[in-house]
């Protein structure tokens, strides 16, 4: 995100991926933080057995595992031995960390090419990041909550200053401070539209802008194809703060100095100035960080390089910041008047240093974080992370469709009708939810989720395309196909949210 520095806040992009992107939210969205990336993530399960799969936007950070698990075909799987031992529920067993239990489908009964229930897909619902203020080029612009807290720092800080510039304007001063607040925070926006429209331009989707206490956020889906994109994408931002500056510059010189215009204009112009100039910083994850990894990329021509070195440039920023900007303003480095144009005391200078160095710090660890989890995206494919499953018609009683299970190893039911054909999914959270003594008397279809068409998902499916896939439809389990159309198994979200966590801890 982009931060203004001191007094205001500032603005930039958001590394993600997101999520995230991915985000099934890499992890969050992860938190944003500076610099064009995805929001990529990956759903939970419900909380309670009963519950029906919640459709809320998943975090990419959510843990998982199971990343190394042996792909397995059809043919393989009529040989392996069984998962659990006989006797035992193979719902109440954990996922194996090495993928032994991500079997394909029993071949029996023949599978068909699934059919559609009927229903509607299910949608993923738009994420929120507070008041929504309209959607210019198409994207959502969200003012967060925290906002309104800024908001009225600024107007108290603006305040006290005017009444020192402008005492003649009494109580009414407020309002003008309120009104300079608004105009930044509009300068901000301006920003992050300058982001946004780079990256409509690369064919880069962008999910929101948010404003929110630090300045402004895009979250940008993907990640850039080229370091050439990728530098623009992080200088049009800047730029375009100085832009305003020099705008807010000629309106100064048009307007009488020492009035409400003349001050507004001079605010408004400094702020642009700080926003372009912290901005520009060299360390992630501001947007400076995101220039400098752009150029390693280049010369280096590995992504992953130009990210650890501008992340760690970006740490070495977050101490000096840390320590630096207290002593600078306390030193009267920043001019005489600093202290003045600030209005903060030694405590709130040290604060708000501190603020700047953990927003610095944890963006550029969220960037190591995201950029690992790129590395191993690919490593995430359908066909491995799927546990076998086993067909039942809708009237079997759970205590027979877990003994069958039971018997073929299994680790998922698949609601079969009389042709074959899949129609809806035994969610292992309510299987869990059933005591042992009631389950002869329950039947399968009362604990199952009717399919749709965002549930059934090509075993071909691996990395990036997985993880949209499933962000799309959010659900607790999905059916997987082979290209015929026959079962290969059921993918849970919990076996690719451990996968995710995995891959995340993994070495580069």
């Amino acid at each position: 995100m982009d931060d203004s520095g001191r007094p205001q806040p500032g603005s930039g992009t958001t590394d993600d991926h997101q999520a995230a992107r991915p985000g099934p939210t890499p992890p969050a969205p992860p938190t944003p933080v500076n610099g064009a990336a995805r929001a990529n993530s990956v759903p939970h399960e419900p909380r309670d057995p009963e519950e029906p799969p919640h459709t809320e936007h998943p975090d990419p950070a959510a843990p998982a595992d199971g990343e190394d698990a042996t792909p397995a075909d059809q043919s393989e799987t009529s040989d392996s031995a069984p998962d659990t031992a006989p006797g035992s529920d193979p719902f109440t067993k954990p996922a194996s960390a090495d993928g032994d239990d991500t079997r394909p489908a029993d071949p029996e009964p023949p599978a068909r090419t699934p059919a559609t229930s009927g229903r509607r897909p299910t949608k993923a619902p738009q994420p929120r990041g507070g008041l929504l203020m309209g959607r210019p080029f198409g994207v959502p612009v969200y003012v967060a909550p925290s906002w309104f807290l800024v908001a009225a720092l600024i107007t108290w800080v603006f305040g006290g200053q005017l009444d020192h510039v402008l005492p003649e304007l009494g109580a009414a001063r407020y309002l003008v401070s309120l009104f300079f607040a608004v105009a930044f925070y509009a300068s901000v926006l301006v920003h992050e539209l300058a982001h946004t429209v780079a990256a409509l331009r690369f064919k880069l989707p962008v999910r929101r802008i948010q404003l929110q206490f630090f300045g402004g956020v895009s979250e940008i889906e993907k990640e850039s194809e080229t370091p050439g994109r990728e530098f623009v994408l992080a200088f049009v931002g800047p730029l375009l703060s100085l832009v305003l500056a020099g705008v807010f510059y000629l309106g100064m010189l048009a307007v009488e100095p020492g009035t409400v215009p003349g001050v507004l204009l001079a605010g408004l112009m400094i702020s642009n100035l700080i926003v372009a100039a912290f901005n520009l910083l060299p360390g992630l994850p501001l947007d400076g960080g995101r220039m400098l990894r752009a150029i390693v990329w280049k010369i280096t021509g590995k992504p992953m390089s130009g990210t650890v070195a501008a992340a760690w440039v970006g740490r070495a920023l977050a101490v000096t910041v840390l320590i630096g900007l207290p002593l600078l303003t306390q030193s009267g480095a920043l001019g005489e008047g600093a202290a003045d144009v600030s209005g903060m005391d030694t405590v709130t200078d040290a604060l708000l240093a501190a603020i700047l160095a953990a927003i610095i710090w944890t963006g550029a660890g969220n960037s190591l974080r995201m950029a690992r989890l790129r590395e191993h995206l690919p490593e995430l494919r359908a066909r491995t992370l799927t546990r076998r499953a086993v067909p039942v018609e809708s009237a079997t009683p759970l205590s027979e469709a877990l003994r069958r299970a039971n018997e073929a190893g299994a680790r998922a039911l698949v609601i079969v009708d009389a042709d074959g054909e899949p129609r809806s999914l035994v969610r292992e959270a309510a299987i869990v939810g059933v005591p042992e003594h009631r389950r002869p008397w329950v039947a399968v279809s009362g604990l199952a989720q009717d399919l749709t068409d965002g549930m059934r998902i090509s075993a071909e499916l691996a990395g990036e395309e997985l993880l949209d896939t499933l962000r799309a439809t959010p659900a607790t389990e999905y059916l997987v196909v082979e290209e015929s159309g026959a079962i290969y198994g059921v993918l849970s979200a919990a076996d690719v949210e451990r996968a995710f966590v995995k891959a995340m801890a993994r070495p580069s």
